[in-house]
């Protein structure tokens, strides 16, 4: 609870980066949904692009943001001299991934105000798994940046976690849908968290009728796989 807290406190005081985290879903979402140019295969692109920034949001904050974060955290030495506390890495990670989610409710949120204002209206029904993915989401891939954070160096995450987002973004249907990208692609697609994410809120939010099995499952095994990866290989220093 104490490293909770002190993670809370140094996230609101990057206020700078929470903000673009926010800030670039929301212009995406209000910009794509006025501009009809993407194949979202719609009546009106908001039904599609809401569940894409919702997503888009758990990929940015949870990953991007606590690998950047955390990768200079023990390059300038501070998770050094956590090491040398009872805290160990469990709950040290533990901590990292409670505070994202905290950020995250903020965050869906004003996505989700700012969607209905443009017009959206999600099914009741999918709110359960919707939110159930987006937690599922954030351990998976906040599991991801702490493996990257406590494996590499800072000026290698700094760029790793930027291109690994740039990739998942094209290639996982949350802006251009699965099916309107080449099938070798789709097949590797498939078996990432990103597209699982995108599925599940898709057809969750977009009233779609049952999320694939494939989706849940390949997102519950990044949600297991990835943290007790990190837990396992994240060094101090």
């Amino acid at each position: 609870m104490a490293q909770l807290r002190a993670e809370l406190i140094m996230t609101l005081r990057r206020g700078e980066s929470v903000l673009l985290t926010l800030g670039i879903p929301v212009l995406l979402l209000v910009f794509f949904s006025l501009v009809d140019v993407l194949p979202t295969g719609t009546d009106k692109s908001v039904d599609f692009l809401a569940p894409s920034t919702l997503a888009l949001a758990v990929l940015s904050m949870a990953m991007v943001g606590t690998a950047i974060a955390t990768a200079f955290e023990r390059e300038y030495g501070v998770l050094k001299r956590l090491g040398t506390t009872p805290l160990g890495r469990p709950r040290l990670l533990g901590a990292k991934v409670v505070s994202i989610l905290v950020v995250e409710v903020l965050q869906i949120v004003v996505l989700t105000l700012v969607a209905v204002a443009l017009g959206w209206r999600p099914p009741l029904s999918g709110l359960g798994p919707a939110a159930l993915a987006a937690v599922l989401g954030t351990v998976a891939f906040a599991g991801i940046g702490l493996l990257m954070a406590g494996t590499l160096r800072a000026t290698v995450v700094l760029a790793g976690a930027n291109g690994l987002y740039l990739v998942l973004l094209l290639i996982s249907g949350i802006i251009v849908p699965l099916v309107k990208l080449p099938q070798v692609v789709r097949w590797v697609a498939e078996l990432l968290p990103s597209s699982a994410l995108s599925d599940i809120m898709h057809g969750s939010l977009m009233d779609l009728g049952a999320v694939p099995g494939r989706a849940w499952l390949v997102l519950t095994v990044w949600a297991v796989a990835a943290p007790l990866a990190a837990a396992r290989w994240f060094r101090w220093e």
